[in-house]
């Protein structure tokens, strides 16, 4: 287990800290034990809860199940991720939907009128659910720690060719690609450093 204080103020038991971020590392290889919907279903159960403004709650999530769809997918990946995606047991695109506000009468019912005066304007509604994306996209990266299971965030690929591949309507924007799986041999690199925490934060 990592170095830590004998004592701390976090609720989050030790055990439960080494599995979602003191131990947690990206993976690069995975075995081949499937992924189940099941498992999937757990982890989104869970970071559902996770705030979003307004509770717009735009992220979307494509698992790429098929042998078909993965190939479309491996096209539009950097070359350096091409090999891990291909051999891990499940990919997910993680997807901001612009058309997140229809939704919202359902989502924000104490103000109904939300979708109307706040995300009238597309381009209001891209930024808005580009940021509140990214925030649930964390949340789902500790949802898939929390199941045991490892993530691959990839930020490396052609976001216009996967775009008009997989969402040729315009509506969604891929924001990221995570292989989701079991480590396999060498899934990690060494722990590289982070800042600390007189270099992060400040008070006014």
């Amino acid at each position: 287990m990592s170095d830590q204080p004998p004592s701390t103020p976090l609720a989050l038991d030790p055990g439960a800290q080494e599995l979602l971020f003191r131990s947690a590392h990206t993976a690069n290889t995975f075995t081949g034990e499937p992924v189940t919907d099941e498992q999937i279903r757990a982890v989104y159960d869970l970071v559902k809860y996770a705030p979003t403004a307004f509770n717009q709650s735009p992220l979307r999530v494509v698992l790429v199940r098929s042998a078909e769809a993965r190939q479309r997918l491996l096209t539009h990946l950097s070359e350096g991720n091409r090999a891990k995606t291909a051999g891990a047991p499940l990919t997910a695109l993680l997807v901001a939907d612009h058309d997140f506000h229809h939704e919202l009468p359902r989502l924000f019912p104490k103000m109904p009128q939300a979708k109307d005066v706040f995300f009238s304007e597309r381009a209001d509604r891209e930024r808005s659910a580009a940021f509140n994306g990214a925030l649930q996209i964390g949340y789902f990266i500790v949802g898939i720690r929390a199941a045991g299971l490892a993530a691959g965030p990839m930020s490396g690929f052609d976001a216009e060719g996967l775009n008009k591949e997989f969402f040729p309507e315009g509506d969604r924007r891929v924001l990221a690609v995570v292989n989701i799986g079991k480590p396999g041999p060498d899934a990690y690199r060494p722990r590289a450093p982070r800042l600390e925490y007189d270099e992060v934060v400040s008070s006014v």
